[in-house]
């Protein structure tokens, strides 16, 4: 499992690193991701996430980077993980980041991505 700890780490790490590359990004995700982002959109399916980040990537958008500290992973199966993260975002804002994953054809990819807002009192 360690192995498998380490890829997922791997994948984490660029998720964070390419969140500005369309291509690279969304290349980490399956063909069918669900997508739930900080605000509470949904999106569905690689296509949709490369276009709502393609129009994103022209905005102000571009400059709100994000960073993600991976808590623990739990393996539901050899093949599926539930990794727990936090997300850092440079404004200030911090989420609580779930992502599922999937190992397909030997890769780790994520397949649910939800960012929930943590609200300090």
């Amino acid at each position: 499992m360690n192995l498998e700890i380490e890829a997922i780490k791997q994948v984490v790490r660029e998720a964070e690193e390419l969140q500005n590359d369309v291509a690279g990004f969304t290349g980490l995700l399956t063909e069918e991701v669900s997508l739930v982002n900080f605000t509470g959109i949904r999106l569905r399916g690689r296509d949709q996430v490369k276009e709502v980040m393609s129009k994103a990537l022209t905005t102000p958008l571009k400059d709100v980077l994000t960073t993600n500290e991976l808590l623990d992973v739990t393996f539901l199966r050899p093949d599926v993980a539930l990794a727990n993260l936090v997300k850092h975002v440079n404004d200030g804002r911090t989420g609580a980041l779930t992502f599922v994953m999937v190992k397909d054809d030997g890769t780790w990819r994520i397949a649910l991505a939800q960012t929930t807002p943590v609200v300090r009192s």
